[in-house]
């Protein structure tokens, strides 16, 4: 209906048109504008700083104006009878006026075409190129405009746009097969009759969302995704239309008005459940190239986010594997969509402690809507899902507190180990079976989010699992390696703190003094005897005491462990457990790497403590030298080795097996090998394996030999090692079994969290140091020292941070992340620099000259070793 003058009786019929043709123009003015960019009206549209209001708020308007005969703009020559972008339509489905904007046109031009369309409530390929070619011929684009404002702003028009030829039901599709077993004329007719949810139109490109090709790793694994709109439809029908300003304001427009009620819809209403194609809007709108654009970022994108985040688990899951079948360009410009938003949102507010970034609800949806897109690049990648570590036959034993911790209400969370995310599970699929993703996974990283985010906020909402409160730490994906262990940090100190606690509450009821600390007393002469025989002790009779805080005291030595007198013994225990003469493993000269030694003569319980020893270094936050090839964290994350790991485990081994593969003559006659391999023991002697039962009489030929390489590497990375490996993997889980480590972390971040990072930046160190006791970095003390240090060698600069923080690598996140001291330790003297490692503080004396500072610092750092009380 048309919204008349409230004294519309008292008006005869020749006034009362030119009432409702004014009132028409007000209206178009409101909604639209005069086309004029420097207009002054206020009551414009073009005007720039006019407020926009929706439909039925205009018409209101637009009565108003005409009451009070308000100025009304002339038509700018730019506006070529361009109108509103929501005919006939608003969010509930009323009528709003019909277009009139340009004076000059005659009526009964426009009036064919919008009737016409007025009745047009989903859109084809066919019909949009059908009206655009009309639009184009009078370069009158407003019928265009109105249909796509009508169709885009509705959620019930947009699932049935753009739909793919008729397809069959599943009982259809059941029915179709069986008659084909018994007809061959009934599958020519089917192949020619009608297009089953399988097919795919000829001019899909080979990238097609709808049917990927059979080669594709995820089509195999999970099948094609059956969806009803045609994908490749969407984009080209986008193609045609964006490149038209005001085509792609009604797209802006139409989003704006869609969000909220399709929010509302999967909100209250349950609609997916209902028609799972209510999934199609999602996929039409997201085909938009333009999504990131700075005018969608401001409202239309954020309220899009919120409505994408409120579908339930199976449809996320549908659109994951949906978007898993896309390109990488494809899925490169999806998480660019959804990272702009986060990044303009963090930099246009200033999130802090009382403003979190946690309660902004368009970055809070955003994430979870990027989180859709990284698992579909996980399932687009290279998946290995088929080569798992098997769980540890027994398991860890309870602690004797358990009982104590359930009476205080201290029961353990994730006793079955860290959570999963409810999408990865409903996929089937984990983080880790993937071995190389479609698009990086540095790309999902934000690190404008990063540098806002208050991890100990974030921490607790992640421990609390509330839904009114959101945590990053669910959506690790977004965070970098320095964000997340500092979350590990804070869960390993409350994790530190209840075992003290517990510890204390035990004292009072049993009466009798039980340690809160993991505390070990070592000669350094004898580290690995004492340390090792006290850590099995606490592994069998209580292993929870692995899960508090380390305390090491050297016998003879006054330090008092704040930190580094750990960080020492754990060298010294690393230092002594991968000496070659002990011989639990292997060493490769030429990748300086180790490996287990299945020729070992320790036990298994050896190889446990190892793995204890690994663990409670990442949970006292100690950084180990430790070089092992990425294998091994794979494996501690539960995936086996394959032939592509030999690459850095056994790169020799790697590049002949790689020569057979690619061998173009008669394997079997030119090579002369079979399924039994040799291997030599720790004496040198040769020691037989069959590969296969009876592998000595089995040639290795161009058909088997893809089975031979397949079975070798499960027998050097595997097999072999099969004993070791799982001591040393039962030994780690014994101290990060309640970690959401595995959760978290990606297995080369572990090794940067074990190993620390190998590149040492010394600027960075420069420029994070602070001064005290007189001390700042304008002293020239200071900058002869720097430029002293800057001077040395890269084995002295490792000798001076083993000496100042007691590890010789860069913490997680560089040198710039260690926050050194350096204090003024009195006059000149001949004193030494000396140093409290566990707060990484350097004691340097004011040294008169630079050459005495320098033959000063090169004997401290040369010679140190040991602790004592200053």
């Amino acid at each position: 209906k048309y919204l008349k003058p409230s004294n519309e009786h008292e008006i005869n019929a020749p006034k009362r048109a030119a009432a409702k043709h004014l009132i028409e123009r007000y209206y178009h003015q409101l909604t639209e504008g005069c086309g004029n960019e420097a207009c002054t009206n206020e009551a414009c549209g073009s005007s720039p700083g006019f407020q926009r209001m929706d439909n039925n708020a205009a018409a209101i308007k637009a009565l108003e104006l005409y009451k009070n005969n308000a100025k009304l703009c002339d038509p700018h020559p730019s506006k070529k009878g361009a109108s509103s972008a929501f005919p006939e339509n608003s969010a509930k489905g009323a009528h709003n006026f019909s277009a009139c904007s340009n004076g000059k046109m005659n009526h009964k031009d426009l009036q064919p075409a919008r009737e016409d369309f007025r009745d047009l409530n989903f859109l084809t390929e066919e019909k949009v190129y059908e009206i655009l070619s009309l639009c184009s011929e009078t370069e009158d684009y407003s019928p265009l405009i109105r249909v796509i404002g009508r169709v885009f702003s509705s959620a019930e028009s947009l699932v049935q746009s753009f739909r793919k030829a008729k397809q069959h039901t599943k009982e259809e599709l059941k029915s179709l097969q069986a008659k084909d077993e018994d007809k061959d004329e009934d599958e020519k007719e089917t192949a020619s009759g009608s297009s089953t949810a399988m097919e795919v139109e000829p001019e899909a490109s080979a990238s097609s969302a709808d049917r990927p090709s059979d080669g594709e790793n995820n089509v195999q694994k999970f099948g094609p995704v059956e969806v009803s709109v045609d994908i490749e439809a969407v984009r080209r029908v986008y193609d045609k239309l964006l490149s038209n300003e005001k085509i792609e304001a009604a797209f802006l427009n139409a989003l704006v008005y869609l969000s909220p009620n399709v929010e509302c819809d999967l909100t209250y209403h349950n609609v997916y459940a209902a028609d799972p194609n209510y999934l199609n809007v999602f996929i039409i709108v997201m085909e938009n190239s333009n999504l990131h654009s700075p005018e969608y970022l401001e409202i239309a994108l954020p309220q899009f986010c919120k409505a994408m985040s409120k579908l339930p688990l199976p449809a996320l899951a549908k659109l994951a594997r949906l978007w898993s079948q896309y390109s990488a360009d494809q899925i490169r410009r999806l998480v660019e969509t959804f990272q702009q938003l986060i990044t303009y949102t963090v930099i246009s507010n200033e999130f802090s402690s009382d403003n979190l970034v946690n309660e902004d609800d368009g970055v809070v949806a955003a994430t979870k809507c990027l989180k859709i897109v990284y698992y579909a690049n996980v399932l687009g990648g290279d998946l290995d899902m088929d080569h798992n570590e098997e769980d540890d036959d027994e398991p860890i034993p309870e602690s004797s507190e358990l009982t104590l911790q359930e009476l205080l209400g201290e029961e353990r969370r994730n006793k079955k180990g860290p959570r999963v995310d409810p999408l990865e599970t409903e996929l089937g699929i984990r983080s880790s079976d993937c071995r190389k993703p479609l698009i990086s996974f540095e790309d999902f990283i934000n690190e404008p989010l990063n540098d806002v985010l208050e991890m100990d906020k974030d921490y607790t909402f992640f421990k609390v699992e509330t839904e009114s409160k959101f945590s990053f730490m669910t959506c690790p994906f977004i965070l970098n390696p320095v964000t997340k262990n500092l979350g590990l940090y804070y869960d390993n100190r409350i994790r530190m703190y209840s075992e003290r606690r517990i510890t204390a509450l035990y004292s009072l009821v049993q009466g009798q003094q039980l340690n809160p600390y993991l505390r070990l007393k070592v000669r350094r002469d004898h580290i690995i005897d004492d340390a090792l025989v006290r850590l099995e002790m606490i592994a069998m009779e209580n292993p929870a005491d692995l899960k508090k805080q380390l305390y090491v005291e050297f016998e003879g030595e006054q330090g008092v462990d704040e930190g580094g007198v750990s960080k020492e013994f754990f060298q010294l225990v690393v230092e002594e457990i991968f000496n070659r003469d002990i011989g639990m493993f292997t060493y490769d000269e030429s990748t300086k790497l180790f490996w287990f030694n299945p020729s070992s003569f320790e036990n298994e319980g050896q190889f446990t403590l190892i793995g204890i020893v690994l663990g409670l270094a990442i949970y006292n936050n100690c950084i180990l030298d430790v070089h092992f090839p990425m294998v091994v964290y794979r494996k501690l994350m539960g995936k086996k080795g394959t032939f592509r790991d030999l690459a850095d485990s056994h790169p020799v081994l790697y590049q002949s097996l790689k020569d057979l593969l690619e061998y173009e003559g008669n394997v079997e006659e030119d090579m002369m090998i079979t399924f039994q391999i040799s291997q030599t023991d720790l004496f040198g002697n040769p020691l037989m394996y069959d590969l296969k039962e009876g592998g000595d009489k089995i040639p290795v030929t161009n058909e088997n030999r893809k089975d031979f390489v397949a079975l070798y590497a499960e027998y050097m990375l595997n097999k072999s090692v099969e004993k070791q490996f799982k001591a040393f993997r039962r030994g780690f889980h014994m101290v990060t079994n309640e970690s959401p480590l595995k959760y978290l972390f990606r297995p080369e971040e572990i090794e940067l969290l074990i190993c620390g990072s190998r590149n040492l930046d010394f600027q960075a160190l420069e420029d994070s140091t602070e001064y005290d006791g007189g001390y700042n970095k304008d002293s020239r003390i200071i900058r002869d020292f720097w430029e002293t240090v800057h001077s040395f060698g890269q084995e002295q600069k490792r000798l001076f941070l083993q000496f100042t923080t007691g590890t010789d690598r860069a913490p997680v996140g560089g040198l710039g992340k260690l926050k050194m001291i350096i204090a003024k330790n009195g006059p000149d003297s001949d004193r030494l620099p000396t140093s409290h490692t566990c707060f990484n503080v350097l004691l340097l004396p004011e040294y008169s000259t630079k050459e005495k500072l320098t033959e000063r610092l090169l004997k401290a750092i040369t010679y140190a070793k040991g602790f004592g009380m200053l």
